[in-house]
């Protein structure tokens, strides 16, 4: 995927281009605004802020019952040692806990708390909102022109993962 800064110096630069009213433009604009809201960490309400990455964990925890770090790594498909890192982080925020695993006892698994269970909830919300604002959006829509609309970005996504894998070449 493209960089946060190449996407925010396009975001920032798409003012100055004549082309700009391009509809890749406004799309650029678009994804750059949800990369900044990524970045910041949220209260989802327990009083502690979580980064992007710590919710997504805490989500994957929940819904991945018994998991274990090295199971939780294969699912996101990041190192082990990068889960341990925000397994620690959301221990020290008390949103996780390290049980034994009882079929397996030289293996801890993975639970929330109920500031853990908090944040999930909250972040479920949020995406329901999120999920709103698009409904509402396409509220008026045919079916035609969102089943077009769903062909387009799954088109387009596809694109973009070709284009990173090339870059990765």
């Amino acid at each position: 995927m493209f960089s946060r800064y190449i996407l925010l110096f396009m975001m920032k630069m798409n003012m100055r281009f004549k082309r700009r009213t391009h509809t890749s433009y406004t799309l650029l604009r678009i994804v750059g605004k949800i990369v900044e809201l990524h970045k910041r960490t949220r209260d989802y309400g327990t009083g502690e802020r979580l980064f992007d990455a710590e919710i997504h964990m805490i989500k994957a925890i929940k819904e991945n019952e018994g998991i274990h770090v090295t199971g939780l790594a294969e699912l996101l498909g990041v190192t082990k040692g990068a889960v341990s890192q925000i397994v620690r982080k959301l221990k020290k925020k008390g949103m996780i806990t390290k049980d034994v695993d009882p079929r397996n006892l030289s293996r801890l698994v993975l639970c929330l708390t109920a500031e853990g269970e908090t944040a999930y909830e909250q972040h479920e919300k949020l995406h329901r909102q999120f999920d709103e604002i698009v409904d509402s959006l396409l509220d008026k829509a045919t079916d035609e022109n969102k089943s077009f609309l769903k062909s387009f970005l799954d088109a387009l996504e596809a694109q973009v993962d070709a284009y990173s894998q090339r870059e990765l070449s």
